[in-house]
């Protein structure tokens, strides 16, 4: 079984990069038709602009929940990288305490909220929001859950690596 989970979770992650790279592929195919109606047709059309951004937010949270990895995170690297492990695995516990703490607070009420946005839709195309901001209850349970693991390492005595400026990248 745990060989199982371990072939299935990298193929689970390329899976979301697909989903991901298609999202972003779909947002731009609409922007460049939001372009043709207005500057070729003369004919301006919301609706492509009520998908750019939905996509966008569904991108945003999406990637950020389950493609991009906890090394590829925005974090202080000047004092990260200027301590040890020691110190690096306190950081990494204390972020983690404090995030699974926040998450998990604020998450019934984004629940609810989320539920109530159900009698609201968009303006073109009548999407209720519901659907649109459900990525974020998405986005923080997998939050919840990856600082949950990560404190759990940190706990273990796993420091996480420490940063390398000779193998960052734009992502380009």
């Amino acid at each position: 079984m745990l060989t199982t989970a371990r072939r299935l979770g990298p193929w689970l992650a390329r899976r979301a990069e697909n989903v991901l790279a298609a999202m972003l592929a779909a947002m731009f195919a609409v922007f460049i038709l939001q372009i043709v109606f207005r500057y070729v047709a003369n004919l301006p059309i919301g609706w492509t602009h009520e998908i750019s951004v939905a996509l966008w937010l569904w991108m945003v949270l999406f990637g950020a929940a389950f493609v991009v990895s906890e090394r590829e995170e925005i974090r202080f690297d000047i004092i990260y990288g200027a301590v040890g492990p020691g110190p690096r695995r306190i950081m990494c516990l204390i972020t983690a305490v404090a995030l699974v703490t926040l998450y998990t607070i604020s998450l019934p009420a984004v629940v609810d909220y989320v539920r109530f946005m159900r009698v609201e839709r968009t303006a073109y195309l009548k999407i209720p929001f519901d659907w649109l901001f459900l990525i974020y209850v998405v986005f923080a349970v997998a939050a919840i859950v990856r600082y949950l693991w990560l404190g759990w390492r940190a706990l273990r005595g796993e420091a996480p690596e420490a940063f390398d400026p000779t193998k960052a990248s734009s992502g380009v």
